[in-house]
């Protein structure tokens, strides 16, 4: 935790206290849809800023975007990727299996979407680290870091955020509903590489964007004169103080200003356009919109997008919760593979599935699963990813790697390689210290197409 100073604001770069004249920003930029919060989100920018140390270029990817579906709870590999059919009842569970259309390969029997997309998927049936904390195996599967009390990690999305920046319009780095955990935010970097979060679940009757929204009674020739004042206000400071905070300042709010004037910024937030046939083929509830509205997303041209569905935490009833909770993911998750597929979207879009770690082998006296983060799976597709492929194999009981184990750092490295970041890069991080994006991570070649 940072500490703060005597005035009572935090001492950490990334906190900025607000002077007389920020307050006049804000007052001025209040009509044009843009809180305090944004503000101090770009003075933070203008106070930290983040180089690399190896003077690298990132290079194009196969990937252009990346939509990353997270399960929290800690997703049981034996009742989804990796079932144990012929395992003793006490580790293949109360669910049975369904064949997939790869030979010899099944699913657990709520995922009778996804075994008939199993020829367009990866599945990693070896996953493994250490952490059996919630906190701290989401803090491995959005950062590709072991937590650390010395040093913040960014997420996935704000180091694609830094990295490649923005394209039409759009944030870089969108999470849906919102950012699910601390995890998925900036860490070291500046808040400005932090995620634009919906705020609301797309699923919802009426849903839309709040701060894509023109005030109410701002029209195109007021929202330009205001843009006007604020531009004339901000070059009087410059000349007075030549300021490069404000010079950053300037970036953030035109970007601001393009995505609130934008009508095809707005219009990748709104569901209302897709035909009422697609939103069945996904399903008409959390799951199903929340990937409809990934998709418009990165098809509009927003590079990561970040999304949540369920709870995954089955100490007890493994069964039931299973049978209630995985339907609506499978028929999900099979449309959006299908609809990018069909869009010719799949080969630019980088598709994973990941938890924070998977359950234990044996059921539990509750008839549910533990904490197990030795071996646990996670599925890739799209972007460059090889297709119909099983990686890597746990043991006969679903405990341990059996083979090709891929450890947190090697899945995040072939993830930025993917969407032409190096791995090996280096950001300076506060204190002048120069940090990997990955540390010892290594490309999986074996899952590249």
């Amino acid at each position: 935790m940072s500490q703060q100073n005597p005035s009572g604001w935090c001492s950490d770069p990334r906190h900025v206290r607000p002077s007389r004249r920020d307050f006049l920003y804000v007052g001025l930029i209040g009509g044009l849809g843009l809180t305090m919060g944004d503000f101090l989100k770009q003075k933070a920018m203008g106070a930290q800023v983040v180089n690399d140390a190896h003077g690298a270029k990132s290079k194009e990817g196969q990937a252009k975007s990346v939509i990353h579906i997270f399960l929290p709870g800690g997703c049981a590999q034996h009742e989804s990727w990796d079932p144990k059919p012929n395992a003793p009842i006490e580790y293949r569970g109360p669910l049975g299996t369904v064949k997939t259309n790869l030979e010899g390969e099944y699913f657990g029997e709520s995922m009778q979407h996804c075994s008939k997309i199993a020829d367009k998927i990866t599945v990693i049936r070896s996953m493994t680290h250490g952490e059996a904390a919630h906190e701290r195996g989401t803090h491995n599967m959005f950062t590709g870091y072991k937590p650390s009390p010395a040093l913040s990690y960014p997420s996935f999305g704000s180091i694609v955020s830094h990295e490649l920046g923005v394209r039409n319009d759009l944030p870089p780095y969108v999470c849906i509903p919102g950012q699910p955990n601390e995890f998925a935010g900036s860490g070291y970097l500046s808040s400005a590489y932090g995620p634009f979060s919906l705020g609301t679940d797309p699923a919802q009757k009426g849903f839309t964007v709040r701060d894509l929204r023109m005030p109410a009674g701002l029209d195109d020739e007021r929202f330009a004169r205001r843009k006007n004042m604020l531009q004339a206000v901000d070059a009087h400071f410059k000349a007075v103080e030549k300021s490069d905070a404000l010079s950053s300042m300037d970036e953030f709010y035109q970007r601001a200003y393009a995505m609130i004037s934008s009508k095809k910024a707005r219009e990748a937030f709104n569901l209302d356009t897709e035909p009422d046939a697609l939103k069945a083929q996904y399903g008409a509830n959390t799951a199903g919109m929340r990937m409809l509205m990934a998709r418009r997303l990165v098809e509009s041209g927003v590079r990561f997008v970040s999304m949540t569905y369920g709870g995954w935490d089955h100490h007890a009833g493994i069964q039931n919760a299973f049978k209630k909770g995985m339907p609506d993911f499978d028929m999900a998750f099979a449309a959006l593979i299908k609809d990018l597929e069909q869009r010719g979207m799949l080969d630019s879009t980088l598709v994973m599935v990941s938890s924070e770690f998977g359950r234990t082998p044996k059921i539990n006296k509750d008839a549910g699963r533990d904490h197990w983060p030795r071996v646990f799976s996670t599925v890739l597709a799209g972007g460059g990813i090889k297709k119909g492929l099983i990686y890597g194999s746990s043991d006969s009981t679903g405990g341990e790697p059996a083979s090709d184990a891929v450890s947190v750092e090697d899945f995040a490295a072939t993830l930025y390689h993917q969407i032409g970041i190096d791995p090996d890069k280096r950001l300076i991080a506060p204190g002048n210290r120069p940090i990997d994006i990955v540390r010892s991570g290594k490309v999986i070649k074996e899952l590249l197409a």
